[in-house]
């Protein structure tokens, strides 16, 4: 027990100072815009096809799923704006940071942990190349920038996947349907939901990246740390999507 007690103090240390060595870095030069793109083109571009059928099934489930319920109350005509106010505000933004958090902090944790054992992070040491600037910076401002276009992109395919579900057993025109969502929406529905999707993606790069760059034993310690990100990741969205909510319920 004080063991993984001193374990977990240990890491929280560790994470601390990485983050704070990342905000260092972030500002020195040179930069690395090449590199950054590249990785912007691995996160955002590559993980679109998962995103667009994760966000279309989203809307379209949630709304054949509600529309009995509704039916019941006889409020149908809420059904757009309910599925819709419901994907901005929660299910979009965690969902698809629970997918990026299972595609891209695995990915990351694998990349950096093998360049690790296979003595490749050193090798750039040796070449005068900073391998955090090159490595870890470009890797996190690329998550902390593409996971919230990545959520707005689902909120939209989302909001289309409703449009469709609520034809299969319906008749609205698009525009009415589009109507009805953008006449219940608010700024305060949107601007909340899409600050914590920053936090996110940074937290889905920072976690990935250090798992990675700390990796060890092997090949077995790269599979270690690209579990031990994917966990980690996915209970700190959790934990910020819990906080997030306590303090706009507290500001709004």
């Amino acid at each position: 027990m004080i063991l993984a007690l001193k374990n977990i103090f240990t890491d929280t240390g560790n994470i601390a100072l990485f983050i704070g060595r990342f905000f260092k870095e972030l500002f020195l030069p040179p930069f690395q815009i090449n590199e950054f793109l590249r990785q912007c083109y691995a996160v955002g571009f590559k993980s679109l096809p998962l995103v667009t059928i994760t966000g279309f099934i989203m809307g379209l489930v949630l709304t054949i799923q509600s529309r009995p319920t509704m039916a019941k109350f006889g409020a149908e005509t809420w059904l757009p704006s309910m599925v819709s106010l419901s994907l901005i505000r929660e299910i979009a933004p965690v969902i698809t940071a629970l997918i990026c958090a299972g595609k891209i902090a695995s990915s990351i944790s694998a990349e950096l942990g093998s360049m690790k054992v296979t003595e490749q992070i050193d090798a750039m040491e040796v070449s005068a190349v900073n391998p955090y600037k090159y490595l870890v910076v470009t890797r996190i401002l690329a998550t902390t920038i593409m996971v919230p276009i990545l959520v707005i992109y689902a909120d939209l395919v989302g909001v289309y996947g409703g449009y469709i579900g609520y034809n299969i057993h319906g008749d609205i025109t698009m525009f009415r349907y589009f109507s009805d969502v953008f006449e219940h929406l608010e700024f305060l529905d949107i601007i909340p939901a899409t600050i914590k999707t920053f936090f996110f993606g940074f937290f889905i790069g920072m976690i990935g990246c250090y798992k990675g760059f700390n990796a060890s034993n092997g090949t077995a310690g790269v599979g270690i740390a690209a579990n031990s990100a994917v966990v980690s990741a996915s209970l700190s969205i959790f934990i910020i999507d819990m906080l997030a909510v306590q303090i706009t319920d507290f500001f709004f």
